[in-house]
Parts: C-alpha cells; sequence; structure tokens
C-alpha cells in the first residue's frame, strides 16, 4: 500500500506537469475583424460591430510576457492540534515555517483583451522546499503546484495590490506512525494536497524586474484519504523577486490607455461532473469515534444549469448525487482482544441526492467553483448533512475540464474529495483567451 501511495503521487504530479505545459502552448485565439479586402475570419460570437480595431496597438497581440520568480515566505504555524502545541517528541510548541519558491509564469500582453478583463492574470507552475524546524517529526517538504494571480486593484502606475492562489502536491512529509512517530496527529500520509492563498503589492522596478510584498495562508492535509487528517495551517509573510523576459518598455503601466472590451453575451450553459475518489470513516462507538481501517469509494455527479454574468461571474443550481461507501457504516461491541467488525448497511442508505446553490469565479485556464448544499433525498444518518464545496476547473478544451474539489459538512467536517472530469454545453463563452 505505501508503494502505490508514492505512485499514485508521483501520477498526479506528472499529470499536473503535462496539464500545465499542455496550457502554456496553447494558442491565445481572438476575434479578429474582417481583412481589409472584407475576407471574413474566425469568430467567437462576440457581434462585428462590438470590436474594436487598433493597428498601432497590442489589442489583438497573441504573443505572452514570460516570467521566472523568487520567493521568500517567514511564517507561523497556527496551533490548531495539541501536537503543535507541545504535546510532541520535544515537548515544545511548535511554531515557525519557512519554505523558499521557484516558480515560472506566463501572462497576455498589456492593451489585450485578456489583460484588461482579467486584471493582467498570469498562471504558471512552482516548486517549493519547506522547513519547520522538526525533520524528525514532520520532515521537511517539497511541494510542485500551480498558481494563478491576478490584480484586484491599481493604486498608482507601478504599483497595484494583487491575489495569487497556488494547489498542488507535496512530498517528503515524515507521517505520523505508531512505532516511530506516534506524537504526529498532524500529518498522515507521505503526499498531501498543498493549498495558498496569497494578498500583495506589486511594484513595477523596472522593464524587467517587480517586487512582491505580502501576506499568504497555506495549508496541508490528505483530503480525508488516510487516518490521522488534522491537517497543517501557517500563515506569513511573502516577499518575492520576479524577471519578466520580453516585457517591452512601451508596454509599462504608465503608458498604458484603456481600451474598449467587446461586449459579451449573456447566456445559460450546463456543467455536467463525473466524480470519484476514496476516503477514511471515523465511526462512532459509544461516546467516541474508532478509526475503520477501511478505505471507501465514494462516487458522484454534479449538474448544474450556470447563468453567465459576464466575463468573469456565473452563477447557479446544482443536482448532486453521490454515492458514499463510508456514509452509515457501523461497528458492534466485540471480545477484547479480537479484531473490531465494521460493517456496511444497504446501498439505499448510501444514495443520496442533494440541491446546491454555486458560484463561479471564471480567469484564464482555471474557474474557482464554490457551492452550499443540502441533500434533499437519502436514507438519514450520515446523510442528513448541510455540505460545502470548493473546486478548481481546469480547462483542458472548450467544452471540457478537470474538475479537483473537496466537499467538507458544517464547514469543518471533512467528507471527501471530487477528482473527475468536467462536460460544458451550450457555451457561448468567448474564447480569445485560450
Amino acid at each position: 500500500m505505501k508503494g502505490n501511495r508514492g505512485r499514485g503521487g508521483i501520477t498526479l504530479i506528472l499529470g499536473l506537469l503535462f496539464l500545465f505545459f499542455s496550457l502554456a502552448e496553447a494558442e491565445e485565439l481572438v476575434d479578429e475583424p474582417e481583412s481589409k479586402d472584407g475576407t471574413k475570419v474566425k469568430s467567437s460570437g462576440i457581434p462585428a460591430d462590438k470590436l474594436i480595431v487598433r493597428e498601432d496597438s497590442l489589442f489583438y497581440s497573441r504573443s505572452f510576457i514570460h516570467q521566472l520568480g523568487v520567493e521568500v515566505r517567514p511564517g507561523y504555524i497556527l496551533p490548531t492540534n495539541s501536537f503543535l502545541r507541545g504535546e510532541n517528541l520535544m515537548g515544545e510548541r511548535i511554531t515557525n515555517s519557512f519554505s523558499a519558491h521557484l516558480k515560472y509564469s506566463f501572462k497576455s500582453q498589456p492593451n489585450t483583451c485578456s489583460d484588461w478583463i482579467y486584471g493582467g492574470a498570469y498562471q504558471g507552475i512552482g516548486f517549493s522546499y519547506f522547513s519547520y524546524g522538526e525533520p524528525e517529526q514532520l520532515g521537511n517538504p517539497f511541494a510542485f503546484y500551480l498558481f494563478q494571480g491576478a490584480r484586484i486593484a491599481r493604486l498608482n502606475p507601478r504599483l497595484s495590490l494583487n491575489y495569487e492562489w497556488n494547489f498542488g502536491l507535496s512530498g517528503g512529509w515524515k507521517p505520523y506512525d505508531y512505532d516511530e512517530n506516534s506524537y504526529n496527529k498532524v500529518i498522515g500520509s507521505e503526499v498531501n494536497a498543498y493549498m495558498n492563498v496569497s494578498l500583495y503589492f506589486n511594484w513595477v522596478l523596472s522593464r524587467q524586474f517587480d517586487l512582491m510584498t505580502g501576506l499568504d495562508l497555506t495549508h496541508f492535509s490528505n483530503g480525508n484519504t488516510k487516518f490521522p487528517n488534522a491537517g497543517l495551517n501557517t500563515t506569513g509573510f511573502k516577499m518575492g523577486l520576479v524577471y519578466n523576459f520580453n516585457r517591452e518598455q512601451d508596454c509599462l503601466p504608465e503608458l498604458l490607455t484603456h481600451l474598449p472590451i467587446p461586449e459579451f453575451t449573456k447566456h445559460v450553459s450546463y456543467d455536467l461532473v463525473l466524480f470519484g475518489s476514496w476516503r477514511r470513516k471515523g465511526v462512532q462507538f459509544g461516546d467516541e469515534q474508532v478509526a475503520s481501517p477501511d478505505a471507501y469509494t465514494v462516487l458522484g455527479f454534479n449538474f448544474a444549469p450556470m447563468y453567465n454574468f459576464g466575463y468573469k461571474l456565473r452563477a447557479g443550481v446544482s443536482l448532486d448525487g453521490v454515492y458514499d461507501g463510508s456514509a452509515n457504516v457501523y461497528t458492534e461491541d466485540y471480545i477484547v482482544g479480537t479484531e473490531q467488525q465494521f460493517y456496511k448497511p444497504s446501498l439505499s442508505r448510501q444514495l443520496a441526492l442533494g440541491l446546491s446553490g454555486r458560484i463561479e469565479y471564471i480567469m484564464p485556464f482555471f474557474s474557482v467553483n464554490i457551492g452550499l448544499g443540502v441533500n434533499v433525498l437519502h436514507r438519514g444518518g450520515d446523510l442528513r448533512s448541510f455540505y460545502q464545496v470548493l473546486a478548481l476547473k481546469t480547462d483542458i478544451t472548450r467544452n471540457t475540464y478537470i474538475h479537483i474539489g473537496y466537499c467538507l459538512e458544517n464547514f469543518h467536517n471533512p467528507n471527501y474529495l471530487m477528482l473527475g472530469i468536467g462536460f460544458r454545453f451550450h457555451n457561448r463563452y468567448p474564447i480569445f483567451h485560450h
């Protein structure tokens, strides 16, 4: 099993790398007006009279600005677990964290549709190394991840307030082990998901260099695929320097002028997601929960009509079906010294149908989906729940995407991962940023 987990982690990392480089090589398609001789060209559905033609600008540029960045992030470990508060091998609080990051990214040229609509969005792939001062108890993990960021507000021509998210996989942990690392109730597996969000100031120093300073929040966990899964959370300060390989002098912010944006065609699209995963389960036994030794299958679907309000927002209602192999699992009294048995109920007590409200933030290549819902058809027990969904959708083609999500119960109880593929129907979204 240990070897299989390692191979699964490597496969996911390679999958992220393949997906990223597929995105980086994708041609940036734009709506082009008629040529001077009247020849018709490709159209994304934007009315021709709404297109703005500026032959002396980069409005329809298809090239990207390529960037290489380095960051350091000193931080503080949030004491969310007794292990971190001092119940550990050293008998001391574990509070300090530090990470170093190497990142490659690409972004649209200024004065293009993508640049103005999405606030100078950039996306890329990163590698990071972490230290917590406890290599014997936590290890010195590393992470591969995708990231994306954009401008929230431009404060002056060379200073902006930005955000960024990171999402990927981390390895190199020293997980819980009954014999060798029994105090560590925070990290239960060698491979864990890595999630980070930051808010920072971006300073344009010159044609080549940008400086970043801000705050960030990081979370590590295994998505309830292995016990224990308390997770590790840190917050801290970030500072970085970005080198722009091919940013032109005349593209610096103080020389840019706003260009009209093509009108967005509002419409309803339909998203269908098919997902699966596995999870572990704590089963109620008397006044406490006992960890079942089994891993349980989860399968499900989401079908969501979504109203597209504009370039960056869509919202709707989703019909959510799930088979949770861990739902309503139970155990009974047993003779001490014998193995405790866990039993699965009938299939009908592990199926549920729910309704959730969904809102989705749309950016080039990626969308972030948030949902709040309740199960309306079920046989009770574990499936009588108020659930929350956070998902990242990564475009594969115009109408298909990879879906990586996580389902919580009552905002704090981990449910299951949602790893799958999605299909979008009646999609009239412009494709100039792809």
